[in-house]
């Protein structure tokens, strides 16, 4: 994506994340800068080269819709996902976390959706909206959840970083569309 000038290419791009592209000056994924020759990202253990092996991590919305739009495909809605989890058998938080590193461990048993917990939350193409029947509860939580339902897009799985409860399939996440900052990157969905 990088190498066939996605950050440079307005047709990928939503209008909103072309304007914060430019405005913000983005060229890569946050916390990645070209050294020496090569890409490197910084992580809690400070440099590292990127392994390409591994999923992308803290891009935003903008840049995970584009890079589905360059690979033929398209963000799953959040319901999508759900779905898939289920189909496939994916269990809540099946990957482990190392706490001490906050990286991810390797897998038990291998299932198409094994990498779904507790590696990067996946951006969805839904919109962090109430689901029918919702109604804000009194005291903190309705505070927490209710004031954020607008201008946010669902995310799902779980990050290295994220706690047992909320790592599970039912769990709905929220970020705004040009946040990077958290461990989030992406699922693509194509339609047969």
């Amino acid at each position: 994506f990088m190498a066939d000038s996605g950050y440079e290419t307005p047709s990928l791009w939503f209008s909103e994340g072309w304007a914060r592209l430019q405005s913000e000056g983005w060229r890569a994924p946050l916390y990645w800068r070209f050294k020496d020759g090569d890409w490197v990202r910084f992580s809690l253990h400070g440099e590292v080269a990127i392994d390409p092996a591994a999923p992308v991590s803290h891009v935003s919305f903008h840049e995970a819709a584009a890079f589905a739009e360059w690979s033929g495909a398209r963000l799953p809605t959040e319901f999508e996902w759900e779905h898939a989890m289920v189909e496939t058998g994916a269990r809540d938080h099946p990957r482990a976390t190392d706490l001490t590193t906050l990286e991810p461990r390797g897998e038990e048993e291998a299932t198409p959706f094994a990498d779904a917990f507790g590696s990067v939350w996946q951006w969805t193409r839904s919109a962090y909206e109430p689901y029918p029947g919702f109604r804000v509860p009194k005291g903190a939580i309705g505070e927490y959840n209710g004031k954020f339902m607008c201008g946010q897009q669902v995310l799902r799985g779980s990050s290295s970083a994220t706690t047992p409860g909320h790592s599970r399939v039912t769990y709905r996440n929220f970020f705004y569309a040009a946040d990077r900052w958290q461990m989030t990157g992406l699922r693509l969905a194509r339609d047969v």
